[in-house]
């Protein structure tokens, strides 16, 4: 505690308010910051400099998090502060006017395309972005080595072919594993990883540039489900969801996951058996471009000025300085999202998901009818495990549930 105050303090006091103020921060469950240690630490170090403003912290979770958070919107109380991602801060909150533009706290050196996905259309950001992740794959290296199998991947940058994923995906079953992948598929969660894995083989797209409709039911995307369809193991399986295939990898029965970042490989270290090894998704010219993540904070519009300064001023102490957003970082398990120095100093295991940053592609979260399209996709992919994998009775499947997302995304 006492060197991050140190670290903190570096800041400087300075003078706010000559009345008393009190702010909520609602977080969900973003790395450390479900730690109430962590997140007093913060707090202690802020009020250091400003003794005036007291946080009081709310840590939500994703099973009835929105619920709570809607529920005191509804009535009126909504908090100060959220710490999410985009879907809710700028295509949810942001986009019914409920939240403050931050435009004047976005650091200098902040990555474009993040900045820009933290943006509304008309410019502006209702998210203050603060930490990112490309999220990837893994494979269980051993068990790749075992089977001849990493002839067939960029070992350096973590990449490979659609051609050589097949390849790899083939040796590692004829080696005796007969789970090498499963496209996980009984509900919403992790969906990041089937929608990166499908989009990427053969080159399709999920959402249009402009974010206003959906596209995934093309000749590309319909090619690389039938493809998966036909490859020995890898099966389709409706009643796991992400959390059940980490499980599953982590175990070892399972040869790779499609739902993995940096945070999956600490959360379990205690319990991996052997070497994971980070991989972007194949790509046909082994130019992946990935699904990505990114959280920050948001400041509802309470019609309290005093309130809402003070939930900036709380802000923009975490974010602005270096030696104190580093520390912030850090405690999301997760990447900055500008370059600073310090972060993850001589941490290996960071540095090398870190190479999964530039791959990060679009953030289509945030087109319209966004909950319908996340149903209707774990849907789609239940009905094309069961269909006979071809690739015009995926395409039939893909347009149905592509038809609904884009009824739903007009409807809003």
């Amino acid at each position: 505690m006492l060197a991050l105050i140190m670290v903190f303090a570096l800041v400087g006091p300075t003078a706010f308010a000559d009345d008393n103020v009190t702010i909520s921060l609602w977080t969900y469950p973003i790395g450390k910051w479900t730690d109430e240690a962590t997140v007093k630490g913060f707090i202690d170090a802020f009020n250091e400099i400003h003794p005036e403003i007291t946080v009081k912290v709310e840590y939500l979770d994703y099973t009835n998090g929105d619920d709570k958070v809607n529920t005191a919107i509804e009535g009126g109380q909504a908090p100060d502060i959220v710490m999410e991602g985009p879907e809710r801060l700028i295509a949810n909150w942001g986009a019914k006017g409920l939240m403050l533009d931050l435009s004047d706290l976005v650091p200098e050196g902040t990555y474009e395309g993040v900045a820009s996905s933290c943006t509304s259309a008309d410019g502006k950001v209702f998210e203050l972005p603060v930490c990112m992740t490309a999220h990837c794959m893994a494979i269980n290296k051993d068990v790749f080595e075992a089977a001849d199998a990493l002839q067939y991947i960029d070992l350096e940058n973590h990449t490979w072919t659609t051609e050589n994923f097949f390849k790899a995906v083939q040796a590692v079953y004829d080696a005796g594993n007969e789970y090498v992948g499963t496209v996980f598929c009984g509900g919403q969660g992790g969906d990041q990883g089937t929608r990166a894995l499908v989009t990427n083989l053969y080159g399709g797209t999920y959402a249009n540039a402009e974010h206003t409709e959906y596209t995934y039911a093309s000749e590309e995307n319909a090619k690389a489900l039938a493809a998966l369809c036909a490859q020995d193991g890898i099966t389709f399986d409706p009643a796991i969801v992400a959390s059940d295939e980490i499980q599953n990898f982590v175990n070892g029965t399972f040869q790779m996951a499609f739902c993995w970042n940096a945070t999956q490989e600490v959360n379990n270290a205690d319990a991996l058996g052997f070497d994971v090894f980070p991989m972007a998704f194949p790509a046909e010219d082994g130019v992946p471009s990935l699904q990505g993540g990114i959280w920050g904070f948001g400041v509802f519009d309470n019609k309290d000025e005093a309130r809402a300064n003070a939930a900036k001023e709380f802000i923009k102490f975490l974010t602005e300085d270096d030696g104190v957003y580093a520390k912030v970082v850090e405690a999301t398990n997760f990447q900055p999202v500008r370059d600073v120095e310090g972060v993850y100093e001589g941490n290996e295991l960071m540095a090398e998901y870190a190479l999964m940053n530039p791959m990060m592609g679009d953030y289509y979260q945030i087109t319209k009818g966004w909950t319908t399209a996340r149903t209707e996709w774990w849907n789609m992919l239940q009905r094309v495990g069961e269909s006979d994998g071809t690739v015009e009775s995926i395409l039939t499947e893909m347009t149905q549930a592509q038809d609904a997302a884009n009824a739903a995304a007009a409807a809003e």
